[in-house]
């Protein structure tokens, strides 16, 4: 695709910097280049440059230049980088040169990656694990993205629309050519036991997107327990800093108050909650409804009683996965009749079990994560892309349907699975998609 203006933008960080990095791309690259510096470089070679000012000649900048032509670039169309100081006024006056030519402007967010995509340098789901590579926080957030950067999920995808286009296939040849000695009539057996095949491999890879979720928004940790039970303390020691108020006052936490940690790259939030007990106040109870209502919605509870004065508290509602902490050990006479009732028993002072609850919260978080495949989606729109398809591949299992009307519920299914990737018509998603990038990208 010919586009024909020319972008320009800065597309490294916040500046002042040692480096700032200017990228352009489009059809006035060429000329843009030979203009502010003289001539053409070889592709792919950094060559060091000074950069004139088209007006008066002045030395706006020396910096590298590397020059991508179309279409071995990002863009797929002539691309240049250059590599100058990152003053503010050094940026600015180079990006004010460049716009200053015909035809070239500054680019809209993610307007550089929307062109790869239109030129086929990349597809959807690759620009969408590129933007999360980017945002990334963690190793594990890292190491998921750049898979699915690298193509991972995209192949599946496409293997699953090939064997549906093949299915399909085979099936409108029987409907088509059913007299014809060269079409055997049992290869339906054959397809209908692959596509039902298909069926269960997505239906497992949609569960995976629970796991998607927390590599990319984080494992929730809630800690709940009566008042005064140490759970601002626990959050503090957590989180080595003072990030809840701790007093010996019942009902201080009357809110939600979160902290996030990075456990062997994993991104773990762990919330604060109100203390569970009956009759409290007005106030007190909005806090303990939202405790609940975030407890409900962990991947895992932990809850804890204070070992020195224990309180009775109900938590036959909790559904997930919690364990059971007893606290402050330092008040008390060991016993260990008492400390098997609790899976820890720590000390806020001491700091003593403090790691091996860490330890446990970090391994439960990996035992989710190893329960996945290793190709999840990792959008909603995948999803429910994947279980819209699944509805119609169901469906073209149901033998009561004709083969025709079967074989349209394959071709269907078939769609679904190409937009996700935009081998099929997804111009309605580009704005919402391109529009998360940030300029430069």
């Amino acid at each position: 695709m010919i586009f024909n203006d020319t972008i320009v933008a800065l597309s490294s960080g916040r500046l002042p910097a040692g480096v700032a990095v200017i990228r352009i791309s489009g059809p006035q690259t060429r000329f843009v280049i030979e203009t502010m510096s003289g001539h053409l470089p070889l592709p792919r070679q950094a060559v060091l440059r000074a950069f004139y000012s088209q007006g008066d000649g002045e030395i706006l900048d020396r910096g590298l230049l590397v020059f991508f032509p179309g279409p071995r670039s990002f863009t797929g169309e002539d691309v240049a980088e250059l590599q100058i100081h990152g003053g503010q006024a050094v940026v600015s006056a180079m990006l004010k040169e460049l716009t200053g030519f015909q035809h070239v402007r500054s680019a809209e967010p993610g307007e550089f990656t929307r062109r790869a995509f239109m030129n086929g340098k990349l597809d959807l789901v690759k620009t969408e694990a590129l933007a999360d590579l980017i945002n990334a926080d963690t190793q594990a957030q890292r190491r998921f993205a750049q898979r699915n950067a690298d193509g991972a999920q995209s192949v599946l995808y496409a293997d699953w629309r090939k064997r549906l286009i093949h299915a399909r296939a085979m099936i409108e040849a029987e409907i088509d050519f059913a007299d014809e000695s060269d079409v055997p009539g049992s290869v339906a057996a054959t397809i209908w036991a692959d596509t039902a095949c298909l069926a269960q491999e997505i239906e497992k890879h949609i569960e995976g997107f629970t796991a998607a979720e927390i590599i990319q928004d984080g494992f929730r940790v809630v800690i709940l327990g009566a008042p005064n039970a140490g759970k601002s303390s626990l959050l503090n020691a957590l989180a080595q800093r003072d990030a809840a108020i701790v007093t010996d006052e019942a009902g201080t936490t009357r809110d939600l108050l979160d902290i996030v940690l990075d456990l062997g790259g994993l991104k773990i939030i762990v919330t604060d909650t109100a203390g569970l007990r009956e009759n409290p106040g007005r106030v007190e109870a909005i806090g303990i409804e939202k405790a609940q209502a975030r407890g409900k919605k962990a991947d895992l509870v932990l809850f804890l009683e204070d070992m020195s004065d224990p309180q009775m508290v109900e938590i036959d509602w909790l559904a997930g996965d919690h364990i059971k902490v007893g606290t402050k050990l330092d008040l008390i006479e060991f016993d260990q009749t008492q400390h098997d009732q609790y899976d820890f028993c720590i000390s806020h002072l001491s700091g003593h079990g403090i790691a091996d609850l860490l330890e446990a919260i970090k391994q439960k978080a990996e035992a989710r994560l190893a329960a996945a495949g290793d190709i999840l989606p990792f959008r909603m729109r995948h999803v429910e892309l994947l279980e819209e398809s699944l509805e119609h591949l169901t469906e073209a299992q149901n033998t009561l349907q004709p083969l025709e009307i079967r074989a349209e519920e394959l071709r269907l299914c078939a769609n679904l699975l190409g937009r996700i990737s935009g081998a099929v018509n997804v111009e309605d998603l580009l704005d919402v998609i391109f529009s998360q990038f940030c300029i430069g990208k």
